[in-house]
């Protein structure tokens, strides 16, 4: 099958990206950093991005709304 969208590409080769709110991202390894955001673990296949994401991304909220929230801190 051929995808369209690198994003859909199980066999393609994917970076975890974080940006400084803390929110993390699957990004496909030959397409361009969106600004701001900065390359925290890759390339590696979607499965193992997935198992990094499962292991080290406990927190969902943005940082900047976690600080003013106290009550959503983990």
């Amino acid at each position: 099958m051929d995808y369209s969208n690198p994003f859909d590409r199980p066999q393609g080769l994917f970076l975890i990206l974080r940006n400084p709110q803390q929110q993390y991202s699957l990004w496909p390894e030959h397409c361009a950093l969106p600004a701001g955001w900065q390359i925290i673990s890759g390339p590696q296949n979607q499965q193992q991005c997935y198992a990094w994401l499962e292991n080290n991304w406990q927190q969902l909220v943005p940082a900047s709304f976690a600080a003013s929230c106290p009550e959503r801190q983990p």
